[in-house]
C-alpha cells in the first residue's frame, strides 16, 4: 500500500486539539470522542468495512453482482472472475503500542508521546469493536508488558482500554527478541497496528515488517513523532538529556538545528521507504496536530485505496 498523504474527507469537522484531549483524563472518554469527532456529518460511515479483507477469486456465474467482477484480471484473461471477500467479523486487529522511556517525551506535566499513541490504538479499538471485529493489544519495550488476545466482546475493549490507560513507559526500546516472538504467537491472518516513536534500528524494523507480511498480515505503521523532535524550536543554551540513556549534552541549539533537522529526515525517509518496500502503510502522527483528524485523512485514503 501506499503511504496516506490524501487531504481530509469532505464536511471535515472542527477537529479536537491535543489541548483539549489532553483535560479529558480518561482514556475511554478520549476514545469515544476522537471516534465521534471524525464520523459526525458524515450521512454514514465512510469507514465502515474498515476491516473488510479480499480473500480469492472464484470464476463468475449466472446471476453473480457484476460490481465485484475484477476487470483487470478479465483485460488480461478475458475471462470473468469474481471478488469473493472476507466476513468483517472475520476480521482479527492486534495493537501494538511501544511504551519505552522514549514514549515519555512530551509537555511537563501534559501530553506526551505516549499519551498520543496510546488515544489512536484505543480510538481504533473502539471504532472496531463498534464493527463487531476482534481487537488485542500488545505493549512492549524491552520484551512484551502486557497482551490481551483479540476479542469482540465489549467487556474486552473495557479491560483494553484499561491496561492502556494504567501503562506507565519505562525502559529502553530493545524489540530484538520482542518482534520475532510476536510474529510466532500472532498465527491467524489479521491486521497489526504499531503505535511507536520507531526508535530502533532501521535494519530490525525492515526485517519485523518483513516476518508480519511473511505470515501475511497486514501492517499500518502509526509512527508518533513530538512537535519538538520534528522541528527543533529551541533557542536558547539548552540541556538534552537522553530519555533510553545516561547521555546529556549542554549545547546551543542555533548551531544544530541545520543539521538536526537533516538528520531527522534521513530517519522519516528510511522509515517511509522501509514501509512502501513491504507495503505497508505508514501515518506519521504529529503531537501537535488534531488526532481525529489525522485518523479521519487516514481511513479516507484506506477506502479510496480499496475502492481501486
Amino acid at each position: 500500500m501506499a503511504n496516506s498523504s490524501s487531504p481530509p474527507p469532505p464536511s471535515t469537522p472542527k477537529y479536537l486539539e491535543p489541548r483539549t484531549l489532553d483535560r479529558l483524563r480518561r482514556l475511554d472518554v478520549r476514545a469515544r470522542q476522537v471516534v465521534d469527532g471524525f464520523l459526525t456529518g458524515q450521512h454514514r460511515s465512510p469507514y465502515h468495512g474498515f476491516a473488510v479483507e479480499f480473500a480469492t477469486h472464484r470464476s463468475y456465474a449466472p446471476g453473480d453482482d457484476l460490481r465485484h467482477i475484477d476487470w483487470k484480471v478479465w483485460s488480461k484473461t478475458d475471462r470473468l472472475y469474481i471478488k469473493e471477500y472476507e466476513e468483517e467479523t472475520n476480521l482479527q486487529c492486534t495493537l501494538v503500542v511501544d511504551c519505552s522511556r522514549s514514549m515519555k517525551y512530551g509537555d511537563a506535566g501534559g501530553w506526551s508521546k505516549f499519551d498520543h499513541g496510546a488515544t489512536a490504538a484505543a480510538s481504533l479499538a473502539y471504532l472496531l469493536t463498534q464493527q463487531q471485529d476482534a481487537v488485542g493489544l500488545v505493549t512492549f519495550h524491552q520484551k512484551i508488558v502486557k497482551q490481551l488476545p483479540p476479542s469482540a466482546h465489549p467487556m474486552h475493549l473495557k479491560q483494553l482500554l484499561h491496561e492502556l490507560e494504567h501503562t506507565e513507559p519505562d525502559l529502553r526500546t530493545d524489540v530484538a527478541d520482542v518482534f520475532p516472538r510476536l510474529a510466532q504467537q500472532l498465527r491467524k491472518r489479521g491486521i497489526i497496528v504499531l503505535v511507536s516513536d520507531l526508535f530502533l534500528p532501521l535494519d530490525t524494523f525492515t526485517q519485523t515488517l518483513a516476518q508480519f507480511r511473511l505470515r501475511r498480515h497486514e501492517v499500518i505503521v502509526l509512527h508518533v513523532m513530538h512537535a519538538d523532535e520534528l522541528r527543533f524550536p529551541f533557542d536558547d543554551l539548552t540541556l538534552f538529556r537522553g530519555l533510553e540513556s545516561d547521555q546529556q549534552l549542554q549545547t546551543e541549539p542555533r548551531a544544530l538545528r541545520a543539521s538536526y533537522l537533516e538528520a531527522v529526515e534521513r530517519f522519516l525517509a528510511g522509515v517511509r521507504k522501509a514501509c512502501a518496500s513491504a507495503g505497508v502503510d505508514h501515518v506519521l502522527l504529529d503531537t501537535s496536530q488534531p488526532l481525529d483528524a489525522a485518523l479521519a485523512s487516514y481511513l479516507h485514503f484506506r477506502q479510496r485505496a480499496r475502492r481501486r
